[in-house]
């Protein structure tokens, strides 16, 4: 009859029962976290106060960079809190509301990635009507449709999973209500749904990706077609940051959805899905600031009017 038992909480996975490493990893993860939040928080900071930066590729990445804040932010502070109070439980309540936002700021992140591959398209394609194309209202509904199409998906996904009860094993072999976990203990007649929303999204995530590659193929035509070098390095250093997210978002999320729960160690495990949980966020910032002069310079200013105001008042 335990099979059948109806479940009301699950029980995350112990990647150890030694009381050291169980703070040496709520340490470890919280240096992570922090310094993730830093790298996402200080880019949304430099391009909101720099005017320098008020155009529509840093606009999408200021968006990026608050989605990849949000993303790491649903799963690593309850791992901390649970490492450090040694608490491995977790209520139906927080589940669903752990997969919610996983998808919902993972599939916006998506969408996002696709309008500012078509930004860079335009900017490197068609330059001379770059103005007329991505004006500040066309940004705005792109972004807010991006949002929004990622509330709609999450939704649908999250309400489906959810809306029958759960029965058979609780123990979720992660450090997070994972969603492949959840559905080996969803109902029947749930796994038939999902399956269905599963074969449309896929649908359209191959379209889109007929697309990213269709526009990758026209940019990068254009870019052999300038006749600088210099110049070809400045296109290509403009639009390989979005490439190689978006390579790393896919690959990620295929590991993710193909990889066999029931056939992986749990060093694996915890290794996959910081791959495509904690990853993506702590890497993005360092692509992107890090390779971006205007965003270094602008995060060095920001830096010392804090550091030093009183240089401020000198100038003034």
């Amino acid at each position: 009859m335990s099979n059948f038992s109806i479940i009301t909480e699950f029980l995350l996975m112990e990647f150890s029962s030694i009381r050291e490493l169980q703070v040496f990893h709520a340490v470890l993860f919280l240096m992570i976290y922090l310094a993730t939040l830093m790298g996402n928080l200080l880019t949304i900071a430099a391009i909101i106060t720099d005017p320098y930066l008020h155009s529509p590729m840093y606009f999408f990445l200021s968006n990026l960079s608050l989605l990849d804040a949000c993303i790491i932010s649903v799963t690593l502070p309850k791992f901390i809190v649970n490492s450090l109070a040694g608490i491995h439980s977790l209520s139906l309540l927080d589940c669903a509301a752990q997969i919610f936002f996983l998808l919902f700021f993972a599939s916006t992140e998506f969408a996002l990635l696709l309008a500012m591959s078509y930004d860079r398209f335009v900017a490197i394609c068609h330059p001379l009507h770059y103005g007329n194309i991505m004006t500040p209202t066309r940004c705005l509904w792109a972004t807010a449709d991006s949002w929004l199409g990622g509330f709609i998906y999450s939704a649908l996904h999250t309400g489906n999973m959810f809306r029958l009860p759960f029965s058979g094993s609780n123990v979720i072999h992660q450090f997070f209500c994972d969603i492949p976990h959840v559905l080996k203990v969803s109902n029947i007649d749930v796994l038939h749904t999902e399956f269905l929303l599963i074969v449309a999204s896929s649908c359209l995530l191959l379209f889109c990706f007929s697309f990213l590659i269709a526009s990758y193929a026209h940019i990068f035509s254009s870019i052999l077609k300038i006749p600088s070098l210099e110049g070809r390095y400045k296109a290509i250093s403009t639009c390989s940051p979005q490439l190689i997210i978006l390579m790393l978002f896919l690959i990620s999320t295929m590991l993710s959805a193909l990889r066999d729960t029931s056939d992986t160690s749990p060093i694996q495990s915890l290794l996959i899905a910081m791959i495509y949980t904690v990853l993506p966020p702590l890497i993005n910032p360092i692509i992107y600031s890090l390779r971006n002069r205007k965003i270094t310079v602008a995060m060095g200013k920001m830096i010392r009017r804090i550091v030093f105001p009183q240089e401020r008042h000198v100038h003034l």
